[in-house]
């Protein structure tokens, strides 16, 4: 009994570290899979924040005595925030910013379809002479359809803007694109407050349309609602008031403006931030 007792013994350990032995190989085969899949997620993520970038427009571009800056700071691999500016022709060159709910993967696809259409927009006057692009409040409603018909459970805010380079006039619309754009004049900062409803929520959705002169010096800085994570409407306006006067126009930097706004490159955020900041110099050229 004592001898069955003891081979009863040896056989039970010998049978646990046979499972022990099993259960640590699969273990160890789980977390190879794991390690594959989640290298191959990290790779997928950075080629599609390689493709965002890349979509993004030229920074320092300018146009007539124009020139456009801009900064995208995700708070993933991934942003659901965008920019853009654009010749449209001789005359006139178009700019937004948009902001799409949520961020990662999801709303980085929604601003590719964004850029997408745009694009299309700007094709169509070649090639049909359909000049819906040069006309911010037609251009939002067209987005605005167009969204709505997707069904993608998306929303996104956009304020798009035209300038006249001969007539040194802006165009404008907004979609819900909140903090509101700052403009500085040479003398002061200021809001430029323009109402609307955001783009992927109603089909009978409609747009206004305003329109200003724009001086000799002049800056227009527009910055999407996750900054307001990082501070106030109040102290973001207080704080370019403060900014703005002391840089010279022609010689802005954006970088500069935005870690006087704590945002900084290595920074981690709660959302996303992207930044697009347009600037006139007297002595442009």
């Amino acid at each position: 009994a004592v001898l069955e007792s003891a081979v009863r013994r040896v056989i039970e350990h010998a049978e646990l570290q046979r499972q022990n032995r099993e259960y640590r190989e699969h273990l160890e085969k789980l977390n190879r899979e794991l390690t594959q899949t989640l290298k191959q997620l990290q790779e997928d993520e950075e080629a599609g924040r390689s493709i965002q970038f890349q979509l993004l427009p030229e920074d320092n571009s300018s146009f007539g005595s124009f020139t456009f800056r801009r900064r995208l700071y995700p708070s993933m691999y991934l942003s659901g925030d965008f920019v853009d500016y654009f010749p449209i022709d001789d005359q006139h060159v178009g700019f937004y910013m948009a902001d799409v709910s949520g961020h990662g993967a999801a709303s980085a696809f929604v601003t590719v379809m964004l850029n997408t259409l745009v694009i299309q927009y700007r094709d169509s006057l070649w090639q049909s002479g359909d000049d819906t692009i040069l006309h911010p409040q037609r251009t939002l409603q067209r987005l605005n359809r167009d969204f709505c018909r997707q069904n993608l459970g998306k929303h996104l805010t956009l304020f798009y803007g035209i300038i006249d380079l001969k007539q040194n006039t802006m165009h404008y619309s907004n979609a819900g694109q909140f903090p509101y754009p700052l403009q500085y004049d040479g003398r002061q900062v200021s809001t430029l407050e323009c109402r609307g409803r955001p783009l992927g929520l109603f089909d009978d959705a409609e747009f206004s349309v305003w329109q200003c002169q724009l001086p000799q010096e002049y800056v227009l800085v527009l910055v999407s609602d996750g900054i307001l994570d990082l501070m106030s409407e109040a102290a973001m306006l207080q704080r370019y008031s403060a900014l703005l006067p002391d840089m010279t126009v022609a010689d802005l930097d954006l970088d500069e403006i935005t870690a006087g706004l704590d945002v900084l490159a290595d920074q981690h955020l709660p959302d996303d931030i992207a930044f697009l900041v347009i600037s006139r110099s007297p002595h442009h050229g």
